[in-house]
């Protein structure tokens, strides 16, 4: 089990909550996501993976994969005014390439799916600026962060506690 930190009152300690070990207590589960994981990224740049990861991150409020892709982004050379503006990349888009925006635009229609799903001019931005493989793999790419999102979040995942 893992240990996470519940928010206390004003003036007392953090309690903490025993929650499942997925990976060990869902073992073929875990490799099969793994697995997916490694499947969605390739052909895809991973300059992008690293921000559809963060943006996903993001909107789910997952502050473990958050914490863990902006941390990988930084080591593969990601720079630190990109980190800042991810989370409104529309506001800032001089940081960012067209593709990137396309790809972050699907990122958050996808993530949030429920808010109306994915819009044609979303769909056809992303269809513009990848061939249909890549789109394949960035629309993999984005279910494999959401499902990666929701283990973390429903398992008590702690942001800086990365195991990798």
């Amino acid at each position: 089990m893992t240990t996470t930190e519940q928010p206390a009152p004003a003036g007392q300690q953090p309690k903490a909550t025993a929650r499942i070990d997925f990976a060990r207590q869902a073992p073929k589960v875990f490799r099969a996501v793994i697995g997916l994981d490694a499947a969605a990224r390739e052909g895809l740049d991973p300059t992008l993976v690293e921000l559809v990861q963060i943006r996903s991150s993001q909107l789910n409020h997952c502050a473990y994969c958050l914490h863990m892709h902006t941390t990988d982004a930084r080591e593969a050379g990601e720079s630190e005014e990109r980190l800042h503006m991810t989370g409104v990349w529309r506001e800032a888009p001089h940081f960012f390439t067209e593709r990137e925006r396309a790809a972050l635009a699907l990122t958050e229609a996808i993530t949030l799916i429920a808010d109306g799903g994915v819009p044609d001019a979303v769909y056809a931005q992303a269809a513009a600026h990848f061939e249909e493989k890549e789109l394949a793999q960035l629309i993999a790419l984005i279910l494999t962060i959401n499902t990666w999102n929701r283990i973390a979040l429903a398992t008590g995942k702690v942001a800086g506690t990365d195991e990798r």
